[in-house]
């Protein structure tokens, strides 16, 4: 049983019932193991097909009774996603049967796998480097369009090539040096301080601009906090309701309905935002609506983009012009002005542009384009970046900071006069950085941590 005992099983499709289940397995027996608890329809036996053909037969239990009429296929390693020989049983979507099948699986020798266990397999394997493993956890959990599409680009290798170029670079000035330094009675004419200079300063430069891409990938990924703030009643949990498409918040023409923060996430112009509607804005004696207010003014501290709600059929106060002016101080604040149904009395005893504001009707979504474009332009996209190039997590960030910090010192000390030994330490170090980024130098326990937010079955 030991080569066995090295395969992994799993089930690799969400828990409860669903039109497909699947049941995965990778290791040096997936391909013996998926067979033993599968009979195809015909004469011939599953290994007897050709590989990463869907064969059609009986997935069957431990006591070999059959559980499902099934389909099945195997792969032989190291042309595989985890570059293991695996296989795959694809059942109906039958909690049971998938339990029933995964209990034959480990009585055939399989083991349960760990969560991200096939995609880590994947990474040891070099079949993916760690950017790329990355980019499937962030596809996982993708929450918009740009989102998806971002992971997918990741995924397929934008982000490692990206990173691959800058390290090439900083690799071609160490071989030089080394050249110079192991050598020196060869004829090998040394980089002069200005060549040196300018290929420090162009690294310098693309890893500024790799680590500026972090706030928009990290919002892209997690999603931007955003709190949605007003008086009471203005509209806050009908425009959180219109947005996630159901009833989300208790909604009443009874202020102070909304005693505390209630969160959803949802894609407004092409970026995830992860709204919070808060509490009415007001001064109350009731202890429970003040532990609300109190947390709206917390979410709002929070927030990296705030929604001011006003009831443009009510005539303006002071305190809303005292709400807009304190959301503009701590985020970028749009002002939805609600209610656009009703006849407008929201007029300002003096001019307050500071903040872009969009007419709307909660009730009905009338307006929701216009707020979704606001949204889009808050957090814009740049051009100078494809899909797939942006930095997603504080990992990456973290490593691309330390590298572009020892690619500064290197120009630095260059500027200073410094040998070209001790320069070398610096680069050494930015390219151990780089490393970590694509997991070429990286610890095994960071690699055990990154893949334990996977999914088991992934």
């Amino acid at each position: 049983m030991g080569r066995q005992g090295n395969t992994i099983a799993a089930v690799a499709t969400p828990a409860g019932p669903g039109a497909i289940g699947i049941l995965r397995l990778s290791g040096p027996g997936a391909a013996d193991i998926a067979a033993a608890c599968f009979r195809p329809l015909g004469r011939k036996g599953l290994l007897d097909h050709p590989t990463r053909t869907l064969v059609y037969g009986s997935l069957l239990d431990c006591e070999g009774q059959v559980i499902d009429q099934v389909l099945c296929t195997y792969s032989r390693g190291p042309a595989s996603y985890t570059g293991e020989d695996t296989a795959e049983l694809h059942c109906h979507g039958s909690p049971m049967v998938l339990s029933l099948g995964l209990e034959a699986l480990f009585a055939q020798g399989a083991r349960q796998a760990g969560p991200g266990e096939f995609t880590q397999r994947a990474f040891l394997n070099g079949r993916l480097d760690l950017a790329q493993a990355e980019g499937v956890a962030d596809l996982l959990d993708a929450r918009s369009r740009e989102g998806a599409r971002q992971a997918a680009g990741q995924l397929s290798g934008a982000l490692s090539r990206k990173i691959a170029a800058i390290y090439s670079a900083l690799v071609d000035v160490m071989a030089h040096f080394h050249a110079v330094l192991d050598y020196p009675d060869e004829d090998i004419d040394p980089f002069t301080q200005e060549q040196l200079a300018r290929d420090l300063e162009a690294q310098r430069q693309d890893l500024e601009a790799l680590l500026s891409t972090y706030q928009r990938g990290r919002r892209l990924s997690r999603g931007v906090k955003c709190a949605i703030v007003g008086r009471p009643n203005a509209g806050k949990s009908s425009l959180l309701n219109t947005l996630a498409g159901y009833d989300r918040a208790i909604v009443t023409d009874i202020p102070g309905t909304t005693r505390d923060t209630v969160e959803e996430t949802v894609e407004l112009g092409g970026i995830p935002l992860r709204l919070i509607d808060t509490a009415g804005l007001r001064d109350s004696s009731d202890p429970i609506e003040q532990l609300g207010v109190e947390r709206s003014r917390r979410a709002m501290e929070e927030a990296e983009l705030i929604l001011v709600v006003l009831d443009q059929s009510q005539p303006a106060r002071e305190e809303d012009a005292a709400l807009i002016r304190a959301a503009v101080e701590r985020a970028p604040t749009i002002v939805v002005l609600n209610k656009q149904d009703l006849p407008c009395q929201l007029e300002w005893t003096e001019p307050l542009d500071l903040a872009a504001s969009v007419p709307i009707c909660a009730k009905t979504g009338a307006g929701l384009d216009g707020l979704a474009e606001l949204v889009a332009q808050t957090f814009p996209r740049d051009p100078g970046s494809g899909y797939g190039e942006l930095l997603t997590n504080q990992r990456q960030a973290e490593a691309a900071g330390r590298a572009l910090e020892s690619v500064r010192r290197a120009g630095e000390a260059l500027d200073l006069g410094v040998t070209p030994d001790a320069l070398l330490t610096d680069v050494e170090e930015a390219l151990s950085a780089l490393g970590e980024l694509t997991g070429q130098s990286v610890r095994d326990d960071v690699t055990d941590r990154i893949f334990q937010r996977f999914c088991v079955g992934k």
